[in-house]
């Protein structure tokens, strides 16, 4: 037979808690039914303690005072507003500034949000006693450590808080009638105590019970929601890692996910299967968490009632925790699969997280930005403070304090990023590729249409009769005359291609319509790298430095000659790439860049050089700048290498 009555009521009339057999008699449930009950709401709706052998189910709730008693936050904190002296039953001011009724609109919001509508008075103080951790004073702890009738409390009898055993309004006090302390919370000093914080006469003798229902549902918190550190996985990295420093790697690898990496071993990325990896610092290593793809789950979800560690600080228990990503795909272009899709949140008045421009009819309008715009700033790394409009109300929200503000009333609200959940069944399914993605119009016209792979790339050798051919080799030997060259090859590496080409539109567009600054550079290196950087473009960390003069990047060179001195010859032969580089706006460089610097408070330079009024070399920071077009092939003259 159906329950006649709801959860809170049933427990409240009890005290807050009550057996398991009674429970069930109460709400007239089959012990299948209860049992059911039990595993679908526990930890959520209530949760369990032992007392003299019986289980008592104890009724958790998040509903919470407000505790502005200025009143400044106009009703907006998503907390009932009401009298705290009133709520413990001792409210004896005749005119009390407070209200002592929860019957007004912004109250009734908040029960109807924590399916209390109908509460009574009486229910309402019940629930909010054992859950509320600001209205019943604590036990002291320097009472309970130490000898004397104060322990080592210094304030003795003026203390505010409770002398009686912390251990006993926990449940859990081993020694009993024999202990030391106090177990008495309805007589002498204790109870006055309770009496002068404003607890009614009448509430006094039960209070006992509230406290232990108080603390089952402090411990189910920190407990039942966070993982077991047992349950964490203690294995070493995976061999594809060992040649990286995995305390500095905070980037997954996507050309591993999709099974093509080509720098393997090498690979300054994580390499793993996911698009997410979450690990714990135990033991001076990484550890991966057991259950990878329900801790993402949990934390992609603000409004979880089950958080597994502490997401602000990063932290489970003294445990440091992160959690490697993929790159947002907010800095990618879009047929870029397996990125990071973040979204943003604002922390609403019934304090329930909700997606920027996807606001529900609980508010009266949509946002005017969405996670892709604040996303974009994030990204940029100026800090800008973002305006925007929701309804008739500005606000200002600033990124690096996640803080949104109402500019008229100053009102603030809390702002969090979280990603978009990906299954590992998802994964697996945007793994497989589909072809028609290699669009034709896409392809550059002189490009041999034959010898464009659907994935990787493909070396074309290029004709020495063909204007191509000769426009290369005459930048070449510019500079490197007594050079012959062998072979100069195009590259056609398609997804390459189209990431440049989006590169070159986001520059454009943040240039005021303005085309980019694009040149064809020279960049030497060894034979060995040649694969991975037709595959997967450069990147200076792995195909080895140029230098650090002008910052830490990719260094190309206007001079063939100046590249030569950084190739790695094989029996005298040389491989030297012309690439394709958005050199866009450049400042001189320094040794200390990890990026280009600032060129205004929103916007940073697109490069550095070694000069700036005639630049020969040119650092990128970015890879998605460059495109790897031209690999030639030469060596030195027969005769002047033995010479030499």
């Amino acid at each position: 037979m159906a329950a006649t009555l709801p959860l809170y009521q049933v427990l409240c009339a009890s005290g807050g808690a009550m057996e398991e057999g009674k429970l069930r008699r109460a709400l007239r449930l089959s012990a299948q039914q209860v049992s059911r009950l039990l595993e679908a709401g526990e930890g959520r709706e209530f949760v369990m303690r032992t007392q003299d052998g019986e289980r008592l189910v104890v009724y958790k709730s998040a509903l919470r005072l407000c505790t502005d008693a200025n009143r400044l936050c106009g009703g907006t904190c998503g907390r009932l507003h009401i009298c705290r002296f009133f709520m413990l039953g001792g409210c004896t001011r005749p005119r009390c500034k407070f209200s002592h009724s929860v019957d007004g609109e912004t109250d009734q919001q908040v029960l109807r949000k924590h399916k209390l509508t109908g509460a009574t008075m009486a229910e309402l103080r019940c629930l909010l006693l054992q859950n509320d951790p600001q209205l019943l004073p604590d036990a002291c702890l320097h009472y309970n450590r130490g000898d004397g009738p104060h322990g080592s409390c210094t304030f003795q009898t003026k203390c505010n808080k409770l002398h009686v055993c912390q251990h006993f309004l926990q449940g859990d006090c081993k020694f009993g009638s024999k202990c030391k302390r106090s177990h008495d919370l309805t007589a002498g000093e204790t109870k006055q105590k309770l009496l002068k914080w404003g607890l009614a006469a009448s509430l006094v003798p039960a209070i006992l019970e509230t406290y232990l229902n108080a603390n089952a549902i402090k411990n189910a918190a920190s407990a039942v929601e966070s993982p077991q550190l047992q349950s964490l996985a203690i294995k070493d990295k995976p061999d594809t890692q060992k040649s990286a420093d995995p305390q500095h790697i905070n980037e997954i690898c996507l050309y591993f996910i999709l099974n093509n990496c080509s720098f393997k071993d090498g690979c300054v990325r994580d390499h793993y299967p996911l698009p997410y990896r979450w690990q714990l610092y135990i033991d001076g290593a990484w550890k991966d968490l057991v259950g990878m793809e329900d801790v993402e789950k949990v934390y992609c979800d603000p409004n979880s009632s089950h958080p597994v560690a502490n997401f602000d600080t990063m932290m489970y228990k003294s445990h440091p925790l992160r959690r490697l990503s993929t790159p947002s795909s907010a800095s990618k272009p879009p047929h870029f699969i397996l990125t990071t899709d973040w979204i943003w949140y604002w922390k609403d008045e019934y304090r329930m997280w909700v997606e920027y421009g996807k606001e529900t009819d609980a508010h009266s309008s949509s946002s005017t930005i969405s996670s892709k715009d604040i996303e974009n700033v994030f990204l940029s790394g100026t800090n800008t403070d973002i305006q925007f409009k929701a309804g008739r109300h500005s606000y200002v929200l600033s990124v690096k304090d996640m803080m949104q503000r109402n500019t008229k009333h100053n009102t603030k609200r809390m702002v969090c990023r979280r990603p978009r959940f990906v299954s590992a069944e998802e994964v697996n399914k945007r793994k497989v590729r589909n072809p028609s993605n290699a669009s034709a119009k896409s392809t550059p016209q002189h490009w041999d249409k034959g010898q464009v792979p659907e994935v990787g790339y493909k070396l074309v050798g290029l004709s020495q009769s063909s204007e191509e051919y000769k426009k290369i080799s005459a930048a070449f030997k510019r500079t490197l005359p007594d050079k012959r060259i062998h072979s100069i090859e195009r590259v056609q590496n398609l997804a390459l291609w189209e990431v440049y080409q989006w590169q070159k539109e986001q520059m454009k567009k943040y240039n005021g319509g303005k085309e980019v600054d694009e040149r064809q550079l020279f960049h030497g290196t060894s034979n060995t790298f040649v694969d991975a950087i037709c595959h997967q473009n450069f990147d200076w960390r792995i195909c080895g430095s140029h230098g650090t003069s002008f910052g830490k990047g990719s260094y190309f060179a206007r001079d063939a000659i100046y590249s030569h001195g950084y190739c790695s010859s094989d029996s005298q032969h040389y491989v030297m790439f012309v690439a394709r580089v958005l050199v866009g706006d450049f400042t001189c460089g320094s040794s200390s860049y990890m990026r280009p610097p600032s060129k205004s408070p929103s916007a940073f330079y697109d490069s550095c050089v070694n000069t700036q009024s005639n630049p020969s070399v040119f650092v990128i920071f970015e890879k998605h700048q460059i495109y790897p077009e031209y690999v030639i092939r030469y060596t030195k003259p027969a005769m002047l290498a033995s010479l030499r």
